[in-house]
């Protein structure tokens, strides 16, 4: 293994720094909880048959008589999401793992979970981000009845894994383990359903031919096999040790599933205070574990969302994280793979191409992971970059690292990289600071300097490019978007209606303050932009026709207007109370108010609510032993 990246240690040292103060009140908080251990042992014994009452008998005398950890599970499931179908009989099977493994499990709770899938283009999705948060409160709800000793939050999708960690991360002194289900079989490719897309925009199909495509390609159980945000959430849970190696991938009802599941029943038990390696969540996710997390989504081409979502989850756990931080990455971090939206594989191709065993191997050995944090695993990175098979008997066997060669065209290794760098920028300027993902974009589009053309709702794109008055080259500046919006919808459906106009010969590009997430393709887009035009920001200037320039390679988003007009041009208020009811959005009204920008994460609690303060950043001793280098 070479010696570490210089960037990614400089990096690293410089989130630590930063985090100081903010992540000794952290730790601090986590100790104390640690030293107290669960509740369940001074309960009365009301409290404690309370706890124990819908337990089966064996299950009952192990929580009344013995000292055993008892293992909470936190879930996701629901019907309704494809990725999150198969949890329906995942507690059962951790039930039995755990009881092989010493212990007893129990659901603690459940959490809302939400298809961004479903409410793409609709009023849902406008809660869609504050699910997270919900998500967040709801697992803290679920394990407030300190009963446990050990966690299994079972999730897959966009806001729901991000959620699931920020809420287990106030429960930071117990050991967390992650499942997925896995991703369903691949059906109709990802690029024919992007053309078909493309066709029904243009005029060329109509529903019906749309809605075959579409059911052709969400088919069955599993995660939706395009690399978006659901997807991108799996790597990191790997690349961040939270869960076995190889489970991201292994699709839902198959032997090899079913193992990761049991073994990973077996695992929590063993990480707990009352196992032999007890390894509790806030010392897997550190510094090092955030910097290894922004590496992997870089290295994989990941969701543009985690630059919102791994800042909050940081924020979680004491850290503070900028986009600076993705940027400077970025520009040492090569693409090793090309997966839809990025190129025209899926998970499942990846998958078998050599996956994430292969990525965090070549990163390993080119010093672009750090190799020796804490994971669920044991033993650091090193037993992440080995392949796991169904040995003879059913179990599982730790096979030798995947080789190259497998599908150049879906993998690549470190030095024959898909590029050398890893494709977000951010970029700044007048109109703010957005990201911009570059990864899926032909070279010749990733620099436009257009006209603006100004929209305050995606429904007006739309009716403009349907009337054909979206001709020449222009940058669509589509704005109040964000989180004090409207809640920071995704955007994804314009993506057709533009790459439409692109493909015709037209440059054009989007700049907008909501998101696109990991769906986001190949016309150049400066999201995420912060301040947002509800807050204030320079984006409720721009007027049609002002010349925007978006230049990732030079990290520019300006409008090339003159000074003193720029100053004294008045920001544009929006009508935005259509947006604030119906489909539940009337009780969202205080996130909206108090979200931070999407550079600060897009959340709705403070440091304050999640048991630390601004002011403790001043507090940590010089010496601290988790400061800086002291890990």
């Amino acid at each position: 293994m070479n010696d570490l990246n210089a960037t990614l240690l400089e990096v690293t040292v410089r989130i630590a720094k930063r985090s100081r103060g903010l992540r000794h009140a952290y730790l601090e908080k986590v100790r104390r909880a640690g030293e107290r251990g669960p509740r369940r042992f001074e309960l009365a014994c009301s409290n404690l048959a309370h706890g124990f009452a819908g337990c089966a008998q064996e299950d009952k005398r192990s929580l009344r008589e013995t000292l055993r950890p008892n293992v909470g599970i936190v879930t996701a499931y629901n019907d309704m999401l494809s990725a999150h179908q198969p949890f329906e009989s995942f507690p059962e099977q951790i039930r039995r793992a755990v009881r092989a493994g010493g212990g007893v499990a129990q659901v603690a709770g459940g959490v809302p979970a939400m298809c961004d899938g479903i409410t793409q283009g609709q009023a849902g999705m406008e809660l869609s981000l504050w699910s997270r948060d919900v998500i967040a409160l709801a697992t803290a709800v679920a394990l407030s009845h300190d009963l446990f000793d050990g966690v299994v939050c079972l999730g897959v999708c966009d806001k729901i894994v991000p959620g699931l960690l920020i809420g287990a991360l106030a429960f930071g002194h117990l050991p967390v383990v992650f499942m997925p289900a896995g991703p369903m079989p691949s059906g109709l490719s990802n690029a024919e359903k992007a053309k078909v897309r493309e066709r029904f925009a243009a005029g060329e199909i109509g529903e019906r031919e749309l809605l075959e495509a579409e059911a052709a390609s969400y088919h069955s159980p599993g995660t939706c096999t395009f690399y978006g945000t659901a997807n991108s959430n799996q790597m990191l849970m790997e690349v961040m040790g939270l869960q076995l190696p190889v489970a991201s991938f292994a699709n839902p009802g198959t032997p090899l599933r079913d193992a990761l599941t049991a073994a990973a029943g077996k695992r929590v038990t063993a990480l707990t205070r009352l196992g032999d390696e007890y390894t509790p969540l806030a010392e897997v996710v550190d510094e090092r574990a955030i910097a290894n997390a922004i590496v992997g989504l870089l290295a994989t081409g990941g969701s543009t969302n985690h630059t919102i979502h791994l800042v909050a989850i940081a924020r979680a756990a004491g850290i503070l994280l900028d986009w600076s931080d993705f940027d400077a990455l970025s520009r040492v971090v090569p693409l090793l793979a090309r997966v839809y939206p990025n190129g025209l594989a899926d998970v499942n191709q990846f998958h078998a191409a050599g996956g994430l065993a292969f990525v965090i191997g070549e990163l390993l050995d080119a010093g672009l992971l750090h190799p020796d944090v804490k994971t669920v695993a044991g033993g650091g990175l090193a037993p992440y970059r080995r392949e796991v098979r169904l040995g003879r008997g059913g179990e599982l066997v730790s096979a030798p690292p995947a080789r190259a060669g497998r599908d150049p065209s879906v993998l690549r290794p470190v030095g024959d990289a898909f590029q050398p760098s890893g494709g977000l920028r951010v970029v700044e300027g007048n109109l703010g600071r957005a990201v911009v993902k570059t990864s899926a974009v032909a070279a010749k589009h990733r620099r436009v300097r257009a006209p603006a053309l100004v929209f305050e709702r995606p429904d007006d794109l739309k009716r403009s490019f349907d009337a054909g008055e979206l001709e020449g080259d222009f940058v669509a500046v589509l704005r109040f978007q964000g989180p004090r919006a409207n809640g920071m919808p995704e955007l994804h459906q314009l993506m057709p209606w533009l790459g439409v106009l692109q493909d015709r010969g037209h440059r054009v590009a989007l700049v907008t303050d909501g998101r696109l997430s990991g769906a986001s393709g190949k016309v150049l887009s400066a999201i995420h932009v912060t301040p947002e035009a509800a807050a204030g920001g320079p984006l409720a200037k721009v007027v049609d026709g002002d010349f925007i320039v978006i230049d990732p390679e030079r990290g520019v988003l300006a409008a090339e207007v003159e000074k003193p007009e720029w100053r004294k041009r008045p920001l544009a208020r929006a009508n935005l109370h259509a947006h604030r009811e119906g489909m539940g959005r009337e009780y969202f009204a205080n996130f909206r108010l108090n979200a931070t920008s999407a550079a600060e994460g897009a959340m709705t609690f403070g440091l304050s609510e999640i048991g630390v303060t601004v002011e403790s950043q001043q507090e940590a001793p010089e010496d601290d032993e988790y400061a800086v280098l002291g890990w």
